[in-house]
């Protein structure tokens, strides 16, 4: 019997398996107590300022909101806010359906999320434990729990890194040497040649095309409930007139549905490849 190969799937997180972005459900309105709009009008409007990372910047303004405020931001209080999360139809039973049918097809399939959005929130989702590794920003704590400084960053550029982080089995993140080691593509745990990568914006333009070029498969998926805005219809078109992508689909993960029969048919072509 010939050994079972690992394949992977790699998601965003923010508007790819959850609506919108975690931090706008509940910690911006309730414990800010701001317009997410007004929130993400001032992170722009400071990124543009200091000509400032944007991921580092809207971490910095959780925090210094929060202390404006007097309220503490925690470990605890980020994952209260992130079990809050409303997730895409079909995804609380995606990983049962479709682990099941990487395994009748020989395959071992891992779970990975790489994400700008932020890593102790993802941490409070019921899908959580579905994951090998979760790559997303996250804080530095003092001795009191309470958190003080952006620990980890992901923006677009440094997702790819990540990318290369499972692609060598390095599962953490301030790993150095490691990552820039040379190993042998076919002594590589997860090859990208069984990865795809599922993302929805601009953020995940790099590893898109990263993922495609290396011989993987990307798919752009969207919110079905916004598929009328032009904007959303013009963002799908130019990844696909750009090549970033093989494929588009609603980020609907039911049984049957669009997303769903792709990925079987990707993962169908892993396991004879």
């Amino acid at each position: 019997m010939s050994e079972r190969r690992v394949a992977a799937i790699v998601y965003d997180f923010d508007g790819t398996l959850a609506a919108g972005n975690i931090q706008e459900h509940t910690f911006i309105p309730e414990l800010l107590g701001i317009d997410k709009g007004t929130f993400w009008d001032d992170v722009k409007a400071q990124a543009k300022a200091h000509d400032a990372d944007e991921i580092l910047v809207y971490m910095w303004r959780m925090l210094e909101t929060a202390r404006d405020k007097k309220k503490e931001v925690t470990r605890a209080v980020l994952k209260e806010h992130g079990c809050k999360t409303p997730l895409f139809e079909g995804v609380d039973s995606w990983f049962g359906r479709i682990n099941a049918y990487a395994e009748e097809e020989g395959l071992i399939l891992e779970h990975y999320v790489i994400s700008s959005g932020i890593e102790e929130m993802i941490s409070g989702c019921s899908i959580f434990g579905e994951f090998k590794r979760v790559f997303a920003s996250r804080f530095i704590y003092d001795s009191n729990g309470v958190a003080i400084w952006p620990g980890v960053a992901v923006n677009y550029t440094t997702k790819t890194q990540f990318l290369f982080r499972i692609n060598k089995g390095i599962d953490n993140t301030f790993d150095n040497v490691a990552i820039n080691k040379w190993i042998p593509l076919d002594k590589r745990p997860v090859p990208f040649t069984r990865m795809i990568f599922i993302g929805d914006g601009e953020t995940d333009i790099p590893a898109m095309k990263m993922v495609r070029h290396q011989g993987g498969h990307s798919i752009a998926v969207f919110d079905p409930r916004k598929w009328e805005r032009n904007e959303l219809q013009g963002k799908i078109h130019g990844l696909i007139a750009e090549d970033r992508v093989h494929f588009v689909a609603p980020a609907d993960y039911r049984e049957q549905q669009q997303l769903d029969i792709t990925v079987k048919g990707i993962l169908g072509r892993y396991a004879r490849s």
